[in-house]
């Protein structure tokens, strides 16, 4: 027996829907069969909370008076993109200041970016905007200094290029003799730590292997607010290695989102630094996805021990990601403590925080089953594995100048 979105968002309404946590449904799974299940549970909710770099707010600040045309700007001395229209900008999570003084001391030892932006506005704390501009016969004026808060500004919209990764590498330091900084931390040498970033059994895309619910369209937790998938984030790349369950070996989908920033809460939304790469944005996501049939059930009762993740020698084998990984490990192995690559015991450590996923998974649950969440059902589907879609490296080619 199949269910509609019509069906489940008509339960949902009626205060009838069965609501549970990607976690919860493991146990309903194990206990009922996926058959069963499907018919018994209307919605199975995921989450993921960790730093997503490519996420960004575009922010519209209203006119000045006289009218002025942003062409440069900073909010709290982090520049922000002005190339779009007179008084609309677009500032990212991993924007840094020029003069940020943690840079002369260590060069990637961000303090403050344009994470940290988005999290003040979010919280609603003031923050100091600077803008100039070279002046015209409709846009006069030159520049402008003033102290502003998120219910200053007209829009202020969460829109993340790519985020929800659904899965990535573990990363260690193999052969490196000093630590290596990059966006999954501190790597030690000799091995000495192993650092990963996913949510595993509760991450979106891990219940949803071939994107059959979550599409453009799709309605979400975004951030404490409301949210939408927009389209397939950059990089998505469906056509990878999969395991039995069609789970992806290593990265494959990612998603792009938006939601309205003045409807969001800075507990999940959070500015991050990495010493050594510089700061980013740490996202709660949370996905419902609906149950329409035995396959989707069955799904969503994935555990950690069912999915793997390839371990990189960011020394070596990172950025370029040639040959094999050192080892492939599961999700439940990584959550232990430790894991075991060429023979020696590594030290694990989540970017990620499943305490907060776990939050967000409970929250959206308890929203659909108050009625304040309907479902959407998605207007697009993003590639899905044999689509042809693959992410593509740039190539360098000469360039010819002219004399």
């Amino acid at each position: 027996m199949s269910k509609t979105y019509e069906e489940i968002n008509e339960r949902i309404r009626s205060g009838k829907a069965v609501v549970v946590t990607a976690e919860e449904m493991i146990e309903v799974v194990r206990d009922r069969g996926a058959k069963a299940a499907a018919q018994h549970v209307d919605v199975v909710t995921t989450a993921t909370f960790g730093p997503m770099c490519s996420s960004g707010a575009l922010i519209n600040t209203g006119h000045t008076s006289p009218r002025m045309n942003f062409k440069s700007a900073t909010l709290n001395g982090v520049p922000a993109y002005c190339g779009i229209a007179a008084v609309d900008l677009y500032i990212g999570a991993t924007a840094i200041p020029e003069d940020d003084p943690a840079n002369k001391v260590f060069p990637g030892r961000f303090a403050y970016g344009g994470g940290h932006v988005i999290e003040d506005l979010i919280a609603g704390r003031e923050v100091v905007f600077k803008a100039s501009s070279y002046g015209s016969h409709c846009y006069p004026r030159r520049d402008i200094e003033t102290r502003l808060t998120i219910n200053d500004l007209n829009t202020a919209t969460l829109f993340n290029p790519r985020n929800a990764y659904q899965n990535y590498n573990v990363a260690v330091n193999a052969t490196a003799k000093h630590p290596l900084y990059t966006y999954l931390g501190i790597l030690r040498p000799k091995m000495a730590n192993a650092t990963y970033c996913s949510a595993g059994q509760l991450s979106p895309l891990m219940n949803d292997p071939h994107y059959r619910t979550i599409g453009v369209g799709t309605r979400i937790f975004l951030g404490g607010g409301t949210g939408f998938v927009v389209q397939p984030g950059t990089q998505h790349d469906p056509e990878v290695a999969r395991n039995e369950w069609g789970v992806p070996r290593g990265g494959a989908g990612t998603l792009a989102l938006m939601g309205d920033m003045k409807g969001m809460d800075a507990r999940f939304i959070r500015g991050a630094s990495f010493t050594g790469y510089g700061p980013s944005l740490s996202v709660g996501i949370g996905v419902p996805i609906p149950v329409l049939d035995e396959d989707v059930a069955r799904s969503c009762a994935i555990t950690d021990a069912d999915i793997t993740a390839p371990v990189w020698d960011y020394s070596s084998d990172y950025p370029e990601l040639k040959g094999k990984p050192l080892a492939e490990v599961t999700y439940a192995e990584l959550r232990t403590g430790s894991i075991e690559v060429k023979g020696k015991r590594v030290e694990t450590a989540s970017l990620s925080s499943m305490p907060r996923a776990r939050e967000i998974a409970d929250l959206l649950k308890r929203r659909i089953s108050e009625g304040e969440f309907l479902l959407s059902a998605p207007v697009e589907r993003i590639p899905n594995e044999g689509s042809g879609v693959t992410f593509k490296a740039l190539k360098e080619r000469p360039v010819k100048r002219k004399r």
